[in-house]
């Protein structure tokens, strides 16, 4: 009852700022209708679904929306607030989520969501007592504050860059080794996937899942969902508050939410199919690609037929060209078109000389700016309290993907991490252009240990290349436009959207099939005549799709991505590496 009527004043609101709408709107017979007023009223349809939409993700409509979900009937309102007053702030109502409070705007508008769909449906049945969804929010609020703070000791350059890509190369290569071996004629073993779960074992995806065996399958099933319940029972014991923890039936019930809902169906379930990777890569290509559109020069309105002209022949310093028909009006002689000729090549020549002019001050202005910015930029070489335990405990020196060794807790150079080999493994540039990698590799080691070292860690070049990150990659302030972003593709019109259908063999090759065009249309022609080494563009776009193929096995896709969420929760929970679930339970109710 209260979303049907917080949602018809944004309807009829939208529509009343349509003059379209209204005039759609009038009864009429058919034969005084314009011939396209169909077409007009989908428009005018779909105008204010977007509208509709965008008033739902708007910041006065999300905080509406949370304060009926989660402030109802005065709960948590508090010091004499009534309905007829002016409602105040979220941050004023309900407990701070994070230090941000346009972050914490978009984090309860999910949180919302998820309470009204999975707990209100079935809680509002037994009581009308609010006091639960109270304390669920206390909880919620308590665990984000903790990970707040345990992410801000996190390296995330470090984890993005090259932690990260490092499980990616490794899938990479494991993943055409065991194909090649496979495709190999005096193999023995014809199964991708037990060669591949050899070279990366991993316990929830224990035994290899074979139709042949189907006790396997059910196994494997068992295990991965036993590794779910101990990846969050972990989680949960660092987080939640001690007298919520106590509680085991609260723990078992947050418990199973997050590892079935979250982990199971979300991602080990359809994160890890290929289809779904596909479609990743495609919208960031798509994104790429238009940032690239939208930096070219607009073309020109005035479209001018005739052919060009030297600019001899623009400013009247050359006779133009005698049309058919007419008659010169003076013969032209040999030496006046050798002096023609002269003053043409003479007029090149200048202007490309102007031209490599400017684009060496441009560089020479850029290289300037490079040198000098860095000074003013933070320092690189503290080392960070988690790097340092680690390093200090472990008492292994770094090595980096050039061999260098480095100093124990002193944090790798960003042009020695594994980002840049993992991209040269995923585009194969050591079997299409070996003589390109090994001149990258030079000029990598030269940065590092040439003169100045300006890639060296708190280099000149580290630091610009840290400081472009931190302003392009990791901004805080682009995180409440993300999380509004998920929350209208998740949530849209803050409710459950309908699930996303598997697709079929022949849709999923589809999907395959664009993402390969959206790759190839990044690459400029002749780059990707000369990489691929053909001009033919079919030729080009089956190379794409077999170095795409390296995910189309889910069983395989789950050995990543499972490695890469063990990465992350060892690195925002450091004492998970160190001590098992049970003890450190014992540690915290005692």
């Amino acid at each position: 009852m209260t979303e049907s009527t917080y949602r018809e004043p944004n309807v009829s609101q939208s529509r009343s700022h349509s003059p379209q709408a209204s005039t759609s709107s009038i009864p009429g017979g058919t034969g005084t209708n314009p011939p396209n007023q169909s077409r007009t009223t989908s428009t005018i349809r779909s105008t204010e679904t977007h509208t509709f939409q965008a008033d739902t993700n708007s910041d006065k409509a999300t905080a509406a929306f949370i304060r009926r979900v989660l402030c109802s009937h005065n709960v948590l309102l508090g010091n004499g607030e009534k309905a007829g007053n002016t409602p105040r702030p979220i941050e004023d109502v309900l407990p701070p989520l994070t230090s941000s409070n346009e972050i914490d705007l978009q984090l309860y508008g999910i949180i919302s969501v998820i309470i009204k769909e999975f707990v209100q449906t079935w809680y509002s049945k037994i009581t009308p007592d609010h006091v639960f969804v109270n304390e669920v929010v206390q909880i919620i609020a308590h665990c984000t504050r903790a990970f707040e703070q345990r992410l801000r000791k996190v390296d995330l350059e470090a984890l993005l860059l090259d932690e990260i890509p490092e499980r990616l190369e490794a899938h990479l290569t494991s993943f055409r080794l065991a194909n090649q071996h496979v495709s190999s004629t005096n193999s023995l073993v014809s199964n991708p996937r037990l060669i591949y779960h050899t070279l990366h074992p991993h316990p929830a995806l224990s035994p290899v899942p074979t139709e042949l065996v189907p006790s396997t399958v059910v196994e494997q099933r068992e295990n991965e969902s036993a590794w779910r319940q101990l990846l969050i029972q972990g989680v949960l014991v660092l987080l939640l508050p001690t007298e919520d923890l106590e509680n085991g039936c609260l723990r078992s019930l947050v418990a199973e939410i997050f590892a079935e809902m979250i982990l199971g169906n979300g991602i080990s379930g359809k994160a890890c199919e290929g289809w779904t990777l596909w479609e990743g890569i495609t919208k960031i290509a798509e994104s790429l690609q238009a940032v690239g559109a939208k930096e070219k020069d607009p073309p020109s309105a005035d479209v001018n037929p005739e052919p060009s002209l030297t600019r001899l022949e623009r400013y009247g310093l050359l006779s133009l060209p005698i049309e058919k028909g007419s008659e010169p009006k003076q013969p032209l002689v040999d030496s006046k078109r050798h002096h023609e000729t002269i003053a043409t090549v003479i007029s090149g020549l200048f202007w490309a000389m102007l031209q490599y002019t400017l684009l060496a001050c441009t560089a020479m202005r850029v290289v300037a700016l490079t040198v000098a910015a860095p000074s003013s930029l933070p320092s690189r070489a503290i080392v960070s309290e988690q790097s340092s335990e680690s390093t200090h405990q472990s008492q292994i020196p770094q090595v980096d993907a050039l061999g260098l060794r480095r100093p124990l807790g002193v944090k790798r150079p960003i042009v020695s991490m594994r980002l840049w080999s993992c991209a040269a493994q995923f585009v194969e540039l050591d079997i299409r252009m070996p003589w390109l990698l090994g001149f990258i590799s030079m000029l990598r080691l030269g940065t590092l240990v040439g003169p100045g070292k300006v890639g060296d860690t708190d280099g000149v070049l580290d630091r610009y290349l840290s400081h472009a990150i931190h302003t392009h990659v990791l901004n805080p302030a682009s995180l409440p436009d993300i999380l509004r972003t998920v929350r209208s593709t998740l949530f849209p019109n803050n409710t459950m959207g309908p699930s996303r259908q598997t697709p079929s063999e022949e849709e999923a090759k589809e999907i395959k099939r664009n993402c390969a065009a959206a790759l190839l249309d990044i690459v400029p022609l002749k780059v990707a005549a000369a990489f691929f080494a053909t001009t033919s563009h079919d030729a080009q776009f089956r190379q794409v799709e077999e170095t795409l193929d390296c995910f189309d096995d889910a069983y395989l896709n789950k050995h990543l991505i499972f490695q890469i969420v063990e990465l992350i929760v060892i690195r925002l929970f450091p004492e998970l590496g160190e001590q098992g679930v049970r003890e450190l339970m014992e540690e915290r109710i005692e």
